[in-house]
């Protein structure tokens, strides 16, 4: 591994900018890329660093990669690279091998308001490996010792940036609720809970539709937030959230084992017997 892969490598992590990396861990026969051979593919296809062989069998490769990164799940695959007809486009004569790691930066945990429950909620954040960023006027460093960020002047809501990695959880006493809610609908968070009584919760739904909010939008909100365990205490309020948020990250049901199929396992090996970008055309593979 070279120190220009390192940099590069490096430099995506301080960024946040997820990556995968793929490796020849196996050839057999001829192959133009030899075992341990590395790329670094980013979000959108490109081979940043490294190589793992030219032609049919590199855009299989980033084709993969842009799998692994959504699904976010390490796979092997085989590249058949035996026949020139039914192979990956490159008859050289060998199969080759790749193993593709997607590289993910933390997922993010924003706890807008304070009290109790958000203080439990971002304790358990933090051990769940989440970066976890507290938004409000009376938040207190004290009070969110594991926080990376807690911001107590974001008067305007603009301050942490919502992205599709972003776990949002209003916590805000009735405090501009549905403007925090406008903002994180807005956005591609994948999970966005309000903790409210039903009746406040209910109140705020109903203003943003009336404002013109989308059914589909609104959808989107979970409220009453967390997983059905009977919690009583905001620890158990905070527990039953994480759990929702960690099952919805799993692609999980959230119920008892044996009582629902299991989420998948990881992805078996693969073998790629024609080139991932002439398949999706339709074209005959080409040599």
């Amino acid at each position: 591994m070279s120190i220009d892969f390192l940099r590069k490598c490096s430099e995506l992590l301080n960024t946040n900018k997820p990556f995968a990396i793929a490796t020849v861990v196996r050839v057999r026969g001829s192959s133009s890329a030899k075992p341990g051979a590395q790329a670094i593919i980013d979000t959108e296809g490109n081979l940043v660093s490294g190589w793992i062989g030219g032609g049919c069998a590199e855009s299989t490769v980033k084709h993969e990669a842009l799998a692994r990164l959504k699904d976010g799940r390490p796979q092997t695959i085989t590249l058949d690279m035996t026949d020139e007809v039914l192979g990956v486009g490159m008859p050289c004569g060998g199969v080759m091998e790749v193993y593709i790691e997607p590289v993910l930066p933390k997922p993010q945990l924003l706890i807008v308001g304070h009290g109790r429950i958000a203080e439990s909620l971002a304790m358990l954040g933090r051990l769940m490996n989440f970066a976890v960023t507290i938004d409000d006027p009376a938040a207190s460093r004290e009070a969110f010792p594991g926080a990376e960020r807690v911001i107590t002047d974001d008067f305007e809501l603009g301050s942490p940036s919502i992205t599709a990695q972003t776990y949002v959880v209003i916590a805000t006493q009735h405090k501009q609720d549905h403007r925090w809610l406008e903002r994180a609908l807005a956005s591609d968070a994948p999970y966005i809970a309000l903790i409210a009584s039903r009746f406040r919760a209910g109140l705020v739904l109903d203003y943003l539709a009336e404002s013109g909010m989308s059914k589909e939008k609104l959808a989107r909100v979970s409220s009453p937030a967390g997983l059905n365990i009977g919690a009583a205490t905001p620890e158990e309020i905070a527990l039953s959230i994480m759990a929702q948020i960690v099952a919805l990250r799993r692609g999980a049901s959230g119920l008892p084992f044996g009582s629902a199929p299991q989420p998948a396992e990881q992805p078996a090996a693969a073998t790629i017997t024609r080139c991932e970008a002439d398949a999706a055309s339709g074209k005959p593979p080409q040599p």
